[in-house]
């Protein structure tokens, strides 16, 4: 490549990248998934669009997605509270295995007697579209007040199921017989087992490191957490385990391990996040065809009429029976099966793998994809409206953020307050933090002073609180708590743990 074709590339894509963040803003005034639009932007740039540009390298896509999907899994499980999420692993875990057995059984049935696919088509079809995806579901919810146990379930199962589909996937898309289902039960639970086992590993042991060791910048740390995620990922890959179950999990475990420099480090990973689902769907929009879908579109229709309307409500109701989650949570759950891009990349597979039909197994997918999230995504809120299933405003969360003091062994914790805190208008001896710990300066409205135990702290304020690394947990849990509960804390029960 000469330096003059590079210079180009770095335009366009430079370009392309403007306009997907330009895509953003207008999508959340519109309600019109991102996801949709940056699908746009790739077709429109494709061989039946103004860019004329001729793609159809499905391997190349199929390894540029697994990245993307990496990276996206990482900065979901960083941002994902495990307060939320451990009441919630059951019933996830139970969504994520069984859900998706009743899912491929009755979307494969749907696909061989409704449209006419042959089997392995069928089960190809039904596999691919049974994962639902971590990018919507996070980008999705995460705006949405829902209950913690609800956003716990759905954020943990798109987390976790993307490993038992891949394995389906690539089993049906393997030339010669279909292994029994024993077998692929078994080579799923063992593939789980392994990769959950090095990301809890790999996560435990990140975490350890980065809070004894004091980097010398504080931008190396979210360089030093993104690098521990995705060599989650590959050590459970390589471990012939669930690399995608790895790196959620190691991500998750950082993610609540108050490390330092963390606001920093989130903003890192959300910006990498934002870029690896620009540049998967935008790639995926190239790799179609438009003229092609024509015939397909019918066949996706009625493939996703059934996997909506009737293979993912009953999963739902089948795995969560046994935990008496009411009947308006099964209701939005059902609806909130997402899918988006991993439907798409995972079809790659049986055309990278040579499948006959499989150029059609992507036309459904991809149809069935943009056609059901434009019709899901924006109708979310306002059934969580219709089913009074809006969560209550809490009490805000305090945002700290650590930065090591190496040389006098303790941390300095920058502590903002924000609007809807419950410690506006307690005092800082009221505070009662541990021994060791101290507010050191507070500012508020551009100007610094050091506080006075009578001084009174307010909403908008910024402290600068130092703790030695004894009692640093400790004076951190107690900010959360006054933030919570207020003076009284103590005495409510009101926990400071995130």
């Amino acid at each position: 490549m000469t330096v003059h074709a590079l210079n180009e590339l770095l335009l366009v894509c430079s370009l392309v990248l403007l306009v997907a963040v330009a895509a953003v803003r207008i999508s959340s005034r519109s309600g019109l998934p991102s996801l949709l639009v940056y699908l746009g932007i790739g077709v429109l740039m494709g061989q039946d669009g103004i860019g004329d540009i001729h793609f159809d390298d499905a391997g190349l896509t199929q390894v540029i997605g697994y990245a993307a999907l990496v990276v996206i899994l990482a900065e979901g499980g960083l941002g994902t509270k495990w307060k939320e999420i451990r009441p919630a692993l059951p019933a996830a875990t139970a969504l994520a295995l069984g859900g998706v057995a009743v899912s491929v059984g009755i979307t494969a049935s749907a696909a061989h007697y409704l449209v006419g696919l042959e089997w392995r088509q069928a089960l190809i079809i039904g596999a691919v579209v049974s994962s639902t995806d971590a990018a919507a579901v996070f980008s999705v919810l995460r705006k949405i007040p829902l209950p913690a146990r609800v956003t716990g379930t759905l954020e943990a199962e798109s987390g976790f199921n993307d490993a038992p589909v891949v394995i389906l996937v690539v089993s049906f898309s393997a030339v010669g017989p279909v292994e029994h289902w024993y077998v692929l039960v078994g080579e799923i639970l063992l593939e789980l087992a392994i990769g959950a086992a090095i990301g809890l590993a790999v996560g435990w042991l990140g975490s350890w490191g980065l809070r004894h060791v004091a980097l010398p910048a504080s931008g190396l740390y979210p360089i030093a957490v993104m690098a521990i995620a995705v060599a989650a990922y590959a050590a459970g890959a390589l471990a012939h385990g669930s690399g995608f179950l790895a790196v959620y999990l190691a991500s998750m475990v950082m993610g609540n391990a108050r490390l330092a420099h963390w606001p920093a480090t989130r903003g890192f990973a959300e910006g990498l996040g934002w870029i690896a689902q620009i540049g998967m769907f935008v790639l995926l929009g190239l790799l179609v065809t438009p003229h092609e879908l024509g015939d397909d579109i019918l066949p996706a229709l009625l493939i996703g009429l059934v996997l909506t309307m009737v293979a993912r409500p009953l999963s739902v109701v089948l795995c969560l029976l046994p935990f008496r989650v009411p009947w308006q949570e099964q209701a939005l759950m059902s609806w909130a099966g997402l899918r988006g891009a991993v439907p798409i990349i995972l079809a790659t597979i049986p055309m990278v793998s040579g499948v006959d039909g499989s150029r059609r197994i992507f036309n459904i997918v991809f149809v069935l994809v943009v056609v059901y999230t434009l019709v899901q995504g924006p109708t979310l809120p306002w059934l969580a409206r219709t089913l009074h299933l809006r969560d209550s405003a809490e009490a805000a969360d305090l945002g700290i953020e650590s930065a090591p003091l190496e040389r006098l062994g303790g941390h300095l914790l920058s502590v903002s307050i924000p609007r809807g805190s419950r410690m506006h208008g307690v005092e800082v001896n009221e505070l009662r933090l541990p021994a060791g710990s101290a507010v050191t300066l507070v500012v508020r409205d551009g100007t610094s002073f050091v506080p006075l135990p009578t001084t009174v702290l307010r909403r908008g304020d910024e402290l600068l609180v130092v703790a030695t690394d004894p009692v640093r947990d400790a004076a951190e849990r107690r900010l959360r708590a006054v933030g919570r509960g207020g003076k009284l804390a103590g005495w409510l029960g009101t926990s400071g743990s995130a």
